[in-house]
């Protein structure tokens, strides 16, 4: 493996080929060279999937500072010739929907739907939908796969009930939500032809709405579009189908990989049952500690900015690792330990600032019920395999498992 350091964009001061990234998309630890980097180089020159270069991130406080600092821009990255990541951008609102939605006066609509409320996802609904899944795999025999009937089925019944989709749906459009978080396998035509499917099946979602009477928020925002345009038809149905893809895949990377985490913890879910009150705390360590991130968050140099070692220039990529970033000695005590008790725990997993997720209660809510639901119902959950035995779904945005074997 060639070793990791900073360099200008001028090239590598070695002459070696630079350090390929993402190095990992594997969610059962935190892949070497990104402890390596964060320990000896935290701003290092990497190249991407796409062919471009750009510079990673894995620093804690200079992960704050280009989340902070209007140098560091996303907006920018949905245009043409901008540099990629992964796949190219079909259209500027696929990477920057929040700033279209507030710019055509429909983030607050989002933003209440997403909220710490949440009116269309109430506690004993979120319940009673994780006691089905989990159900239906007692039924089919062990072992079961807690993927497919907890992590995707809860992510799939909470998002499609968000946006009034009907789950019968589901199968189909998860299917293709896979295919476009899928970084390197699908041609762009591929990719292109996927998305533009998932577009129109939202699109016509939205057409066959009866106005005044939303079925739940993709039809409140086009509603609310329709009496004071502010996108397009084909914009909102991109933005629309970016909510439920981002929203879904997250949702269920994140119950996938803190469930596999859990589920190597006997003792931690032993005392979440005694105490279940304490699983919010323990859900912001499964939120710090699970690695979920097969890419990172891109950021665009606006101006020249010195970050700390190296001077970057305008034109540049910035790629954010979070879950190095959540790993950082200088920002938490024994981070390798997983502490259902850390406080305080001030991790990036949805970001920071002005730059924070939208969709962080929702995250945190329903995982809590998930998961107190999920230890209640199943009180001798274990894993059906040794550890190493999980199987991972390779190249993927967000990081998931193939499935996650279990008995009861």
């Amino acid at each position: 493996m060639t070793t990791p350091q900073a360099r200008t964009s001028e090239g590598s001061p070695t002459g070696d080929p630079l350090p390929h990234y993402p190095f990992s998309t594997r969610g059962d630890r935190l892949a070497p060279e990104l402890a390596e980097l964060q320990s000896r180089c935290p701003v290092a020159r990497v190249s991407t999937n796409s062919g471009d270069e750009a510079w990673l991130v894995t620093g804690y406080e200079l992960a704050q500072h280009v989340l902070r600092d209007r140098a560091f821009d996303r907006s920018v990255l949905g245009q043409a010739d901008s540099p990629a990541q992964d796949a190219p951008i079909m259209a500027p609102e696929l990477l920057d929907a929040m700033n279209h939605l507030q710019q055509a006066g429909l983030r607050d609509e989002v933003l209440k739907a997403l909220g710490r409320d949440q009116p269309a996802l109430p506690a004993d609904w979120v319940e009673g939908v994780t006691r089905e899944g989990l159900e239906a795999m007692v039924r089919e025999g062990g072992p079961g796969d807690l993927q497919h009937h907890f992590a995707e089925w809860v992510a799939g019944q909470c998002m499609c009930r968000l946006l009034g989709l009907p789950f019968e749906d589901h199968a189909w459009l998860a299917v293709r939500a896979d295919l476009d978080l899928t970084m390197v396998t699908p041609t762009h035509e591929e990719l292109a032809r996927n998305w533009e499917e998932i577009r129109v099946y939202m699109h016509e979602h939205m057409s066959t709405r009866s106005p005044g009477a939303p079925r739940g928020l993709a039809d409140r925002l086009a509603d609310l579009n329709t009496a004071q345009p502010g996108l397009t038809d084909h914009q909102l149905s991109n933005i629309v189908s970016v909510l439920f893809v981002s929203g879904y895949e997250d949702f269920a990377s994140f119950l996938g990989v803190a469930a596999f985490n859990l589920l190597q913890r006997p003792e931690v879910m032993d005392a979440l049952r005694a105490r279940p009150e304490t699983m919010p705390q323990c859900v912001e360590e499964l939120l710090r500690c699970s690695v979920v991130l097969g890419n990172a968050i891109p950021r665009f140099v606006t101006r020249d900015a010195r970050l700390g070692s190296a001077e970057v220039k305008e034109g540049e990529m910035i790629l954010l690792s979070l879950d190095a970033v959540n790993y950082d000695p200088a920002a938490f005590f024994a981070p390798e330990e997983f502490d259902p008790t850390r406080s305080p725990n001030p991790h990036l997993r949805f970001g920071y600032g002005r730059h924070h997720c939208p969709g962080a209660h929702l995250v945190r809510r329903q995982s809590d019920v998930a998961f107190r639901t999920l230890l209640d119902h199943l009180p001798a959950l274990r894993l059906a395999v040794p550890p190493a035995k999980v199987p991972w779904h390779p190249n993927r945005m967000a990081i998931m498992p193939a499935e996650i074997p279990v008995t009861w």
